[in-house]
């Protein structure tokens, strides 16, 4: 099974720039693709002829296919010389007017979550396929051509095997045993065809009219099942609420989730066939936050069906139109309509975290007009600013103009553009059109300008002290709350409301403690001054409002990134104020915040961690037994354990297993990684673990634990695996590159920190898109937090022909290593708050 080789191992294909893509929509227009697939032809390969119908002005142009072998090409029954096949391209010429194209091609199934991809269940050892035809995959699959404003209508006819069901974009119809027809689809663009076939378990319901299914793995099955009520109605509040806002039904006719394995991101939005990834039906109890998370992800999609399904971006340098507006209609609408109402909480602990992380890192670009030259930059900037970012920016827009003229817009918008492209441009136009004033200003300073403000009070001065970015004056306004902690425990908290739209604006400062953006209402990076971070346990145990909390600690992650606060008094924080913290997502991300940030950099890793164990514990003691807020608790304290004894005991399901606390699948691979991170398992005893429960989620844990035993042969056998001479499925070579880097393991993966830099380059060869940059960060030496690893770091990107998808993750994560050595400098023998 191959992770990573390209299609037919050939050689990188190129990648679509923007001028070309201009160029070509130009000059032709496709109008239809009829595509037939055999897919039961064995486990390597399948057939794919596409014939395609388009007008042109005539003239020469190009189409993009990536087979293992082409067999021919035709325009208008004349062949094309396939010696001009080069870079997944081919050159053809167009006759004025109509013309015809057929592509004949043998293709490779790929086994890295893009393209055609194929998995085997390792419960039952059945195979799975699902199309993910995102930016530069599509010609994996079919040949075409690949540019999202090149929309078309589509037919496919597939051949699988007898006992597979087909899903697709449109109702699919089994014209006989094994042969499935899908469309005609109204006018899509490639990235967003969905093939879903295998012998997955489907189940079907219907609200307002729209058929709704959902589709798992057979050994998943009474999973999906169980999960099927709450994703049905989660589903139907949606749509409801979609309907209202947006006054335009859903279109695409049936709505299918298919949720497939080793799927790379969350979700796909393909019209009418979603796929997620299915860990999203749950195979263990989960906290409330994973609940949340995938009812804003199934809202985030849905949002998609209008914003990029109906009205397509384009081009990349605008998917914020597509990833902005889905990510903030994805969190509204969830809170709104469904029983998720806290869904802003998690976001601000999850979303809002990776956003500003994101947006102070070297790579930072503009929300739209990022930059996006060509197809494999933009799947790049598919990060936390194009999504958790530009939707705080529209979020502050929304509460601006009010809902009246920020739908009104959008409606326009989308009845403007229904089922073709749009830019930027168009929907600043539509808002104006709907009684917005002038935006240039909203554009020009939150759309086309990179980076976020950083807002602290100068409580000596009496001020709010504003920091544009390096190289930024772009006159942003930000409209906030600041809070004042009352003088006493049952007090009221003082709430005043400002404008911060020049370098220092004055704010009546108070004695106690000052929260600014409470609320979380502007994209900001907040600061918190001394004498508040002196009060904050006092604050955090206190509070009644979840908001204001997960502000609170958003401010003390910015205070550690920035090197203004001690890991020992974070950890006397957490101390002091987790174990009253009543939301899962308090305790479970605080307590994963503390164990993945504050541990790595302190004076002593091992007594850190022992704290945060001790935290963890008195958590799970402060809560109900058999809650989620136990179960958050408790999987922090795993996580945190150092005690091989006491970890068996928990594996046992001995006297020490907290009341309520039922081991399962999750719960038992969590004991076991920790346990081999400890040396105090073997080789044989994983092994019998994985036979006990064979599932996919056992496969990729058991392959995290192997890679994390202290010892040579298992970094020597994951270094393999990251070099590409043994391949692995995706998220089985995830799971590698996070559990061979352990603190503590510093003896062992020392040599591995100049190989990696030496290594990585030639992965450029072996993986592609997605998982090529995704390896980058898994296997990046995180916690050789030393000037020694920053400077290997910054030989590798002196290195003119590194690979520009390589050079961009190795730029950010060596900037958060920065960050991490920055602190270690800061407070390495002292245990005060930087001024």
């Amino acid at each position: 099974m191959s992770s990573a080789r390209l299609p037919g191992g050939a050689a990188q294909p190129l990648s679509l720039r923007q001028s070309e893509a201009r160029d070509r929509a130009d000059r032709i227009e496709v109008t239809s693709y009829d595509v037939s697939l055999d897919l039961d032809r064995g486990d390597e390969t399948f057939g794919s002829v596409s014939t395609i119908d388009l007008v042109s002005l005539g003239g020469p142009t190009f189409l993009e296919i990536q087979p293992a072998s082409l067999l021919s090409v035709t325009v208008n029954d004349f062949p094309v010389d396939l010696s001009r096949h080069q870079g997944g391209r081919v050159p053809i010429d167009t006759e004025p007017g109509s013309n015809r194209v057929v592509v004949d091609a043998v293709m490779t199934y790929r086994h890295d979550g893009e393209g055609l991809h194929r998995s085997v269940d390792p419960a039952d050892g059945r195979h799975y396929v699902y199309a993910m035809p995102f930016l530069d995959a599509a010609p994996s699959i079919f040949g075409c051509f690949d540019q999202p404003d090149l929309k078309a209508e589509w037919r496919f006819r597939t051949r699988v095997p007898r006992d597979w069901v087909v899903i697709g974009n449109s109702p699919a119809t089994e014209l006989e045993p094994g042969v499935w027809e899908i469309g005609p689809t109204l006018p899509l663009p490639t990235y967003l065809v969905a093939l879903v076939a295998g012998p997955y378990h489907v189940v079907r319901t219907e609200h307002d009219g729209i058929p709704l299914g959902l589709s798992a793995r057979a050994s998943i099955a009474a999973h999906l099942d169980h999960d099927a009520e709450e994703i049905f109605t989660v589903t139907a509040q949606c749509f409801d609420e979609f309907h209202r806002l947006f006054e335009i039904r859903y279109p695409f006719g049936d709505y299918h989730q298919a949720f497939v394995p080793e799927f790379n991101a969350g979700a796909m939005e393909s019209a009418g066939c979603v796929t997620f990834r299915d860990p999203m039906i749950f195979q263990s109890r989960v906290v409330r936050t994973f609940h949340t998370l995938r009812a804003s992800t199934i809202a985030h999609e849905m949002a998609h069906m209008w914003f990029g399904d109906i009205v397509t971006p384009r081009w990349w340098d605008d998917l914020w139109l597509n990833e902005s507006f889905a990510e903030y209609m994805g969190a509204r609408v969830t809170a709104d309509a469904t029983e998720f109402e806290d869904v802003w909480v998690s976001e601000a602990y999850s979303r809002r975290s990776w956003g500003l992380s994101a947006d102070q890192r070297p790579s930072t670009h503009p929300v739209a007009g990022n930059g996006a030259e060509d197809a494999a930059t933009a799947l790049q900037n598919f990060d936390g600013i194009s999504y958790a970012k530009g939707a705080g920016i529209l979020k502050q827009l929304n509460s601006h103009l009010g809902d009246e003229v920020f739908f009104g817009g959008v409606r326009d918008h989308f009845q403007r553009h229904r089922f073709a492209n749009a830019t930027m441009v168009d929907l600043l136009e539509a808002w104006e059109r709907a009684g917005a004033e002038d935006l240039a200003g909203f554009r020009d300073g939150w759309l086309l300008s990179a980076g976020p403000d950083t807002l602290e009070l100068d409580r000596a001065s009496g001020l709010i002290r504003l920091t544009p970015p390096p190289g930024e004056r772009a006159g942003r306004h930000h409209a906030l709350a600041v809070a004042a902690a009352p003088a006493d425990r049952t007090g009221t908290w003082r709430v005043q409301r400002l404008v911060v739209d020049s370098d220092t604006v004055p704010v009546t400062v108070p004695t106690g403690a000052v929260v600014l953006d409470p609320e979380i209402e502007t994209w900001a990076v907040t600061l918190p001054d001394a004498s508040t971070l002196a009060a904050l346990p006092d604050v955090l145990s206190t509070s009644t409002d979840p908001l204001l909390r997960a502000s609170v600690w958003l401010s003390v992650r910015n205070a550690l990134q920035h090197a203004r606060l001690d890991p020992a008094l974070a950890l006397d924080l957490l101390a002091a104020a987790l174990p009253h913290e009543d939301t899962d997502d308090g305790v479970g991300q605080t307590l994963a915040w503390a164990l993945g940030a504050v541990v790595p950099v302190s004076q002593d890793p091992v007594a850190a961690r022992a704290r945060v164990h001790e935290t963890a514990a008195a958590c799970v003691a402060a809560s109900q037994a058999g809650s989620t807020l136990q179960l958050a608790a408790f999987q922090g304290q795993v996580s945190a354990c150092q005690e091989p004894a006491l970890l068996r005991n928990w594996l046992a399901a001995g006297d020490r297993l907290p009341e309520g606390v039922v081991v399962d699948l999750d719960l038992r691979w969590r004991i076991l990684v920790q346990l081999a991170v400890r040396g105090a398992i073997d080789r044989d005893e994983l092994a019998a673990q994985l036979a006990d429960e064979v599932t996919a989620v056992s496969q990729v844990e058991h392959a995290k634990a192997l890679a994390a035993l202290p010892d040579a042969a298992a970094k020597s056998w994951a270094w393999a695996r990251f070099t590409g001479e043994v391949e692995v499925p995706n998220y089985e070579l995830e799971a590698i590159g996070l559990g061979v880097w352990q603190v503590g393991q510093e003896h062992l993966t020392d040599p591995y920190v100049e190989r990696y830099f030496e290594d990585l380059p030639a992965t450029a060869e072996v993986r592609t898109g997605y998982l090529l940059a995704q390896s980058v960060g898994d296997f990046y030496p995180r916690w050789s937090i030393n000037a020694g690893t920053v400077e290997r770091a910054r030989s590798l990107l002196g290195r003119e022909d590194l690979d520009p998808v390589l050079r961009r993750e190795v730029v950010d994560f060596t900037w958060d290593l920065e960050r991490r050595l920055a602190v270690v400098e800061a407070f390495g023998s002292s245990g005060a708050i930087k001024p």
